[in-house]
């Protein structure tokens, strides 16, 4: 029998707008949608944007919203990720952009609490995003043991 897709969804008012998921799981495999620093409770009609102007911490609020969406398909968490890609809308937000990733997903980072961290990634500067005010989206896959 083939595996089931497992669906996970949040408040996002763009999942609202756009009717997708934030996350995905088909057999072992987890697959976290584009996520950015959104405000869970602004209305779709007016999403909002968490630390404008600051990329390193929207970096690690979506990161940190990726890892609960691995968690709510049945990953352990941060050590379930094994992969990352960045997009950065200004090149100057590079350096922020990574130490976001180091601090919440970084090699040997164990602030998670559960076990080895470390994922690959890909960081890539793109010409901007949906909200003027979003500064990087990260999408994040994960592999669940078993």
């Amino acid at each position: 029998m083939p595996p089931q897709k497992q669906l996970h969804a949040t408040p996002s008012p763009y999942e609202a707008q756009i009717g997708y998921y934030r996350a995905i799981r088909h057999g072992t495999q987890i697959f976290v949608a584009g996520t950015t620093a959104i405000d869970p409770t602004s209305p779709p009609s007016c999403p909002q944007i968490l630390f404008p102007g600051d990329a390193k911490q929207q970096t690690c609020v979506a990161l940190e919203e990726s890892i609960r969406a691995i968690q709510a398909l049945g990953g352990q968490g941060a050590q379930s990720v094994v992969r990352v890609k960045m997009f950065v809308s200004r090149r100057e937000d590079c350096k922020a952009v990574g130490e976001g990733f180091r601090e919440v997903l970084g090699k040997g980072n164990s602030s998670q609490g559960d076990g080895v961290v470390g994922a690959v990634a890909t960081m890539v500067v793109v010409g901007g995003f949906v909200h003027e005010d979003m500064l990087v989206e990260v999408e994040v896959d994960g592999v669940v043991e078993g």
